[in-house]
């Protein structure tokens, strides 16, 4: 297996969805094309989670989502990647006007190997990304996930495994793999 694929030398990515796509695709076709998507643009997919049923977190009455996290080999920086990701989620129609709204693809930055970038006092990060992402760690959607694809990651900030940090999730999260 590759190294890449377990601990804290993973690059690691999010994926969501809860609207159907512009041209109709559902959420979980949206994925899978955004993953396609990647490769094409020389982001290699070395592993992926199962598909995630999941709650909106806030609760909300949206639609419930499709998650998932992939593990993926990038030659780049990190503010490179986010780039590409951006990239991709414009190109599938996603629409940024307020926070933990629906959308029709959502593609985050989970970790990039042990890299740390935390806001300065005035709340900006190095590069303009916060790494590891600043809300992985309460999200079920994102560590049940991540778990299959690298389960021995350890949070590079706190030290934290991911039972650790599932154990400590908020209660109320509903999030459950799609083929059962």
């Amino acid at each position: 297996m590759d190294t890449a694929s377990r601990g804290n030398d993973a690059i690691l990515i999010g994926l969501g969805a809860n609207l159907p796509g512009p041209t109709g695709a559902t959420p979980l076709e949206t994925l899978e094309a955004a993953l396609e998507d990647l490769e094409r643009r020389g982001v290699r997919v070395v592993r992926r989670s199962r598909w995630y049923r999941s709650a909106p977190v806030p609760e909300s009455d949206q639609p419930w989502f499709v998650n998932g996290v992939a593990v993926i080999a990038f030659d780049g920086a990190p503010g490179e990647l986010l780039d590409i990701l951006r990239r991709i989620e414009d190109a599938f129609g996603r629409v940024r006007r307020v926070r933990d709204e629906a959308r029709v693809v959502d593609l985050d930055l989970l970790a990039f190997g042990d890299t740390v970038e935390i806001p300065d006092a005035g709340g900006r990060a190095e590069g303009g990304i916060e790494l590891p992402h600043p809300r992985l760690r309460d999200r079920a959607f994102v560590l049940l996930p991540m778990a299959e694809v690298a389960p021995d990651w350890r949070h590079p900030v706190d030290g934290r495994t991911l039972d650790e940090l599932i154990a400590g999730l908020p209660p109320g999260q509903a999030a459950e793999p799609l083929d059962g």
